[in-house]
């Protein structure tokens, strides 16, 4: 039996559901869209607001150095979104990048932001060996045994079980442990990334399973990448109480100088070059 308008009954209910998912995709878009729009007005003219208020400042991050790690953050997002579309390709992560050709798509914006993450990485190298903040980088943020200490005595402090809260330089434990840790995330997925993209060349000059030790390693080295800025870079920039709502040295190379004062005490070149700029109507960045 079938209704009047040629419907069969079997069919009322899919074209009902797939009305009601239209409906309701329509409904998030829109009041989602709305309530994020809201929200990020209100934050934006508070942050700016709170901003302003925190005065003398001082350069943190060079433009130069801000620059290398918007690419690298660009980079990064492109890399982890693309990634694991398509690692799973019937995902709804997959699904915003489009079908049919999509995972071919997928394939060389991955590609291309791989390329831009290397060029980041190599530029780096050069500019620790040949600028003079670069090598000044390199010498403050590499790691020391006292390092070690530090971070023991940090966990006691804030844990309540006594002694004081440690006195840091120019870069504290956490912010090393990161750089170092970015470096050597850098380079694997660098390595296995071009096996994979060359696998048959690879496969050529090496045993298979080479190809496959590589895949294995880019994907839970892409799992630990991305977990580890979320938890803790996203912990640095966003959440920690000190620098709420964000810490803006990324975007505009500065700092509160209180805010560095408390944080690295040692620092005390930074400090004197920022205490006596602070008269000044605006001090310009850092030269490279």
């Amino acid at each position: 039996m079938h209704l009047g308008d040629g419907i069969h009954p079997k069919d009322i209910g899919s074209i009902a559901v797939r009305w009601i998912r239209l409906i309701y995709v329509v409904l998030i878009l829109v009041v989602i869209g709305v309530m994020f729009l809201h929200n990020a007005i209100i934050w934006r003219n508070k942050a700016v607001a709170r901003r302003a208020m925190q005065n003398p400042m001082m350069f943190r991050m060079t433009a130069n150095q801000r620059w290398q790690h918007l690419i690298l953050l660009t980079s990064f997002i492109v890399l982890v979104i693309t990634g694991f579309a398509l690692k799973f390709p019937n995902s709804w992560i997959a699904a915003l990048l489009g079908n049919g050709n999509g995972e071919k798509l997928r394939s060389i914006i991955h590609r291309i932001a791989g390329v831009a993450l290397i060029g980041a990485g190599i530029y780096h190298i050069f500019y620790l060996a040949m600028a003079k903040e670069g090598r000044r980088l390199i010498l403050d943020i590499a790691p020391r045994p006292r390092d070690a200490f530090d971070a023991w005595a940090t966990m006691r402090y804030y844990l309540g079980l006594g002694g004081e809260k440690p006195k840091f330089g120019r870069f504290n434990y956490g912010e090393k442990a990161e750089y170092w840790a970015l470096v050597w995330g850098t380079g694997l997925m660098a390595v296995t990334g071009v096996m994979m993209w060359a696998k048959v060349w690879v496969g050529d000059l090496l045993a298979r399973w080479w190809v496959d030790v590589a895949t294995a390693i880019h994907f839970y080295e892409a799992i630990l990448a991305t977990l580890a800025i979320v938890v803790w870079h996203f912990y640095q920039v966003f959440f920690d109480p000190d620098v709420y709502p964000m810490n803006w040295a990324w975007w505009d190379g500065k700092m509160p100088v209180e805010h560095y004062r408390h944080e690295h005490e040692l620092d005390t070149e930074a400090l004197a070059e920022a205490e006596a700029n602070a008269d000044k109507p605006e001090a310009g960045p850092p030269k490279e």
